[in-house]
């Protein structure tokens, strides 16, 4: 934990100058960095249950199908069918991140820093959790590469999203039984690269035609083939080396020019868009999320302040998940 201290000799010793906070006031305006809107929660299954099970687990139950039923004899007794189900073992992990001040700074600054440090811990929360939800998606079985390319080593850069591949995925989902959300859509996750192009189809929906009717998400942008889209900049992009080699999840966002041996590649930059249905993914907490402080140290000399949680992800149900990778 780096402290955040008021003067240069703090500054030396290890920890972070504010210089700015205690120099001439001219605006009490303080500045945050932009922040991605953060989605991803909305759609999870969440299983909270204050304690865990040997291995550090909590389980999540999820039913199967009934048997069929089917039609009635006249006279005859209705038979009565047994129910079944399976729990999903989730393991949980614990969660954080600190910052710290001089006493000295909080004394001398005009911002309430212990407030504004309590904001941006709370932003990179919001960050973390996303971030980790979006690849718990990600990590999906099911893909779907644009323009029918044959994986991601074929694509090239006419290979952008577009409404082909969101017909594509809609039809794996649809034939994966993959229920709908709420009033009967699935959800899409894309970057604003990716939505660009959907906003040009006629078919396309947009926000502003359905919004004071219905349920909207965050994030949420327009509708498209019983699809709703959610545009974010969480979802990954990068470099990706087309060589002859298979490939997969792990090689996303590879840059050749760290690699010397790799000579003459054709480099495409890749976006990832996710598609699912309801009961993908299942968030389990075992603590929710805290905001802490590290007491008195130093005499009272130095604060800390962090948040702490214990959770973790998992898919649900790989078939109601599909991830599209486009140009």
């Amino acid at each position: 934990m780096a402290l955040t201290v008021a003067t240069a000799a703090g500054a030396a010793g290890g920890g972070y100058q504010l210089a700015a906070a205690i120099m001439q006031v001219y605006s009490k305006e303080i500045l945050f960095w932009a922040q991605p809107v953060l989605k991803f929660d909305q759609f999870v299954v969440r299983k909270e249950e204050l304690g865990v099970a040997p291995g550090l687990t909590v389980n999540i139950l999820r039913y199967n199908n009934l048997p069929r039923g089917g039609q009635l004899t006249e006279g005859v007794r209705m038979g009565t069918k047994s129910s079944s189900g399976s729990q999903i073992a989730v393991t949980v992990t614990e969660w954080g991140n600190a910052v710290g001040v001089t006493e000295l700074l909080l004394q001398t600054s005009f911002d309430d820093v212990m407030s504004s440090h309590a904001k941006l811990l709370g932003n990179d929360w919001g960050k973390v959790l996303d971030a980790y939800l979006r690849d718990t998606y990600i990590g999906c079985q099911n893909v779907q590469y644009a323009g029918n390319a044959a994986g991601r080593n074929s694509i090239t850069s006419i290979n952008t999203f577009d409404t082909f591949l969101v017909k594509n995925g809609v039809e794996t989902l649809k034939t994966n039984d993959a229920p709908m959300i709420g009033t009967g859509y699935y959800a899409c996750f894309l970057t604003p690269h990716q939505a660009r192009g959907m906003r040009d189809d006629p078919a396309w929906i947009s926000l502003s035609e359905y919004g004071a009717a219905e349920q909207i998400f965050k994030g949420e942008i327009g509708r498209y083939e019983d699809t709703i889209f959610i545009e974010t900049t969480m979802m990954p992009n990068g470099v990706y080396v087309n060589t002859s080699a298979a490939p997969n999840q792990n090689d996303f966002g590879y840059n050749s020019a760290l690699d010397p041996n790799i000579t003459g590649a054709l480099q495409t930059t890749i976006y990832q868009a996710v598609m699912f249905g309801d009961n993908a993914v299942g968030l389990a907490t075992s603590l929710p999320v805290e905001m802490r402080d590290n007491g008195i140290t130093d005499y009272g000399r130095e604060h800390g302040l962090a948040y702490y949680s214990i959770h973790g992800s998992q898919i649900l149900t790989n078939p109601n998940i599909v991830r599209l990778e486009t140009a």
